[in-house]
């Protein structure tokens, strides 16, 4: 008996692993067939050089650019909220919290992954909108900054959850080893189990950046949908999960030429990811190397 439960739990294991493979490649599949046929009326360059996206115009353009562009500015802008926060916010509750304040205090962050991205959407369009127009008067109602900040709100449980994980895994015998030398407790926590941590942190970091990345409502609803090439922050842009919303939810007849570049871009957002994560491994198994 204990033989053929092994075997159930083992065959068990072996089905899950082979059901995520087949649905990755069923993605992967989908997107690239309809991409081909995309791409078969659409020139590749055109597509990557174009900076102008009207596919669903009269005058129709199919460059990317504008759509990676609002993509990467609102990435950015969230990263630049969650980066700093996130980590310090896991420092103090690994170096200088209390266990019963981290036990408390690190679970209420967690509940920030947990709210709807929808209700992000809305808190920064109602709310966080009005505020920067306060200090920013040329602020669109629509943009990037606000969809942004509310997105890095958003992202700080990974960045900080992660990090206190890794932050927490560092050997006493490092902070001891460090004491013994002189170093105070904010030289030891910046100089010796950051560095130490640092593989786990980057994980962190680059999960965030996924998750900025992929997030679809909070854009859709604050950042506006109007694809162009800019780094300005404070008119409406429209990023690629935007778009495919967009197109999804709208009259576009399916299997047209409109319908199809929501596969195209769809494509290169996971190539983009997919170079994101594979950067990620290979800088932290660099570190795991260095500090193991």
């Amino acid at each position: 008996m204990r033989r053929i439960k092994e075997q159930i739990i083992e065959k068990s294991l072996f089905s899950s692993a082979l059901i995520t493979i087949a649905v990755t490649i069923g993605i992967i599949l989908v997107l690239s067939i309809e991409a081909v046929y995309f791409f078969k009326e659409v020139s590749i360059v055109d597509f990557f050089t174009d900076t102008q996206w009207t596919p669903l115009f009269t005058e129709k353009h199919f460059g990317i650019l504008p759509l990676l562009s609002g993509t990467f500015l609102t990435s950015l802008i969230a990263i630049c909220v969650a980066l700093p926060i996130g980590l310090s916010i896991s420092i103090y509750l690994s170096e200088y919290a209390p266990k019963s304040f981290r036990k408390t205090v690190k679970p209420l962050l967690e509940l920030l992954a947990a709210v709807p991205t929808v209700v992000y959407g809305f808190f920064a369009l109602i709310v966080v909108t009005p505020i920067l127009q306060d200090f920013i008067p040329g602020l669109s109602g629509f943009n990037s900054l606000s969809a942004g900040i509310v997105m890095g709100i958003m992202i700080i449980p990974f960045v900080s959850s992660i990090s206190e994980d890794a932050l927490h895994a560092v050997p006493s015998s490092l902070r001891e080893a460090s004491f013994g030398m002189g170093a105070t407790k904010l030289q030891t926590a910046f100089k010796v189990i950051v560095p130490a941590a640092s593989s786990g942190i980057i994980v962190s970091i680059i999960l965030a950046i996924s998750r900025a990345i992929g997030e679809t409502m909070i854009v859709a609803i604050a950042a506006g949908q109007q694809p162009r090439l800019t780094l300005d922050p404070t008119v409406p842009v429209e990023t690629i999960t935007a778009y495919i919303v967009q197109v999804s939810l709208g009259d576009v007849q399916h299997g047209s030429l409109e319908y199809r570049t929501i596969f195209a871009a769809g494509i290169t957002l996971f190539a983009f990811t997919f170079l994101l994560n594979t950067l990620s491994y290979r800088i932290r198994k660099k570190y795991q190397s260095k500090y193991e």
